[in-house]
C-alpha cells in the first residue's frame, strides 16, 4: 500500500544552503496495516506525512501508494491522487467553521470522487458517535468532538491509506484513548492502512508494528527541525 525509497527533503536555509529534513532509505506498510511512526516533537515526522500525502513534493526517491508514484505526479496531479486514495487527520482538524458537521463531511466525498453520498456521510458520524452533532457547526462542538469530525471526513472518500498526525495532541487525557480506539477501529472495519505519528509511547505501545523516526530517518543524525 506504501512504498518509500531513499525519500529525500531539503529545505532552503536563510544564510544560504539546504537542511536535509528527510533521508529515509525505505519504509513500506502493507494494506489494511497500522503502524505507528514515534519521535520526538519538531523532529520531521509531519514534513514526512505532507511527503507521503503529495503536500509536499520529494526532492528525491520514490514514494509509492497503491501502486503509484505520486513523487513523479504534478501538484495538480498529486490533489486528485491524494482526494480519491489518502485519508488526512490534522493535528488542528482543519473543520471549515461555516459548515455544520454533516456539510464538512460531504465536503470530504467532493474533494474525492466529486459525489455526495448522504447516507455514508451519516454513516461515518454515527460510527464516531455524534448522530446528535450532525447540524452542529464547530464553533459548537467540543475539541473532542471536532476531531472525531475531522475523523469521519478523512475517511469520506474510501481511501486506502489514513495518515494521522498526532491525532491526541489537542484532546484532553481523558479522552485521549477513545480518539485513538475509534481511529484504529474505523480503519479495521473499513479495510484502510493506517500511519500514525506520535511522541507518546502509551499510544505507541497498543500497536504491533512500532516504527522510531530517529532509525527511519538518517537526516536526524546531523539536523533537526
Amino acid at each position: 500500500m506504501l512504498e518509500l525509497v531513499d525519500v529525500k527533503k531539503q529545505f532552503p536555509q536563510p544564510g544560504g544552503g539546504t537542511l536535509t529534513v528527510l533521508d529515509i532509505p525505505k519504509l513500506s506498510i502493507d494494506a489494511g496495516e497500522q503502524v505507528v511512526l514515534i519521535g520526538r516533537s519538531g523532529g520531521g515526522k509531519s514534513t514526512l506525512l505532507h511527503t507521503i500525502a503529495g503536500i509536499t513534493k520529494a526532492d528525491g526517491g520514490q514514494v509509492i501508494v497503491n501502486g503509484y508514484d505520486i513523487a513523479r505526479l504534478s501538484e495538480a496531479g498529486r490533489d486528485r491522487f491524494r482526494a480519491g486514495a489518502i485519508g488526512y487527520v490534522f493535528q488542528t482538524f482543519n473543520l471549515l467553521g461555516g459548515f455544520t458537521a454533516l456539510e464538512n463531511v460531504r465536503l470530504g466525498m467532493t474533494f474525492g470522487s466529486g459525489r455526495h453520498d448522504i447516507a455514508r456521510a451519516r454513516h461515518l458520524l454515527e460510527r464516531v458517535g455524534l448522530a446528535d452533532r450532525m447540524h452542529y457547526k464547530p464553533s459548537q462542538l467540543s475539541v473532542g468532538q471536532q476531531q472525531r469530525v475531522a475523523i469521519a471526513r478523512s475517511l469520506a472518500g474510501r481511501p486506502k491509506l489514513l495518515l494521522a498526525d498526532e491525532p491526541t495532541a489537542n484532546i484532553d487525557p481523558a479522552n485521549q484513548q477513545t480518539i485513538i480506539d475509534l481511529i484504529r477501529d474505523t480503519c479495521r472495519e473499513e479495510q484502510v492502512a493506517l500511519l500514525l505519528v506520535t511522541h507518546s509511547m502509551q499510544v505507541a505501545e497498543q500497536f504491533d508494528r512500532i516504527e522510531k523516526f530517529e532509525d527511519l530517518n538518517r537526516a536526524m543524525a546531523t539536523a533537526s527541525i
